[in-house]
């Protein structure tokens, strides 16, 4: 089967506006939400943004994370809570 990129659904995202990290609970069809881990954010030199592969995470990325992680826990039940 195919990706339809018109099934692909972003339920809930977080943004790290020092490092540009993403994290996002999405949702392909009707299949369950899962936490995904970027892209990662960043302005070009010419002033535009881009995205890349969230690669490594340093330390900054994963105290945020670790902040952020009950709020996208809850989010995900919710989510859970909405299918069942």
């Amino acid at each position: 089967m195919a990706f339809d990129a018109t099934k692909d659904k972003v339920l809930e995202s977080w943004e790290n506006d020092e490092t540009g990290l993403i994290i996002s609970i999405n949702q392909y069809g009707d299949g369950e939400p899962k936490m995904q881990v970027g892209p990662r954010t960043f302005t070009r030199k010419d002033g535009g943004t881009s995205t890349r592969k969230p690669g490594r995470l340093a330390i900054d990325d994963v105290l945020w994370l670790s902040e952020i992680i009950e709020d996208v826990k809850d989010k995900m039940n919710e989510y859970f809570l909405k299918e069942g």
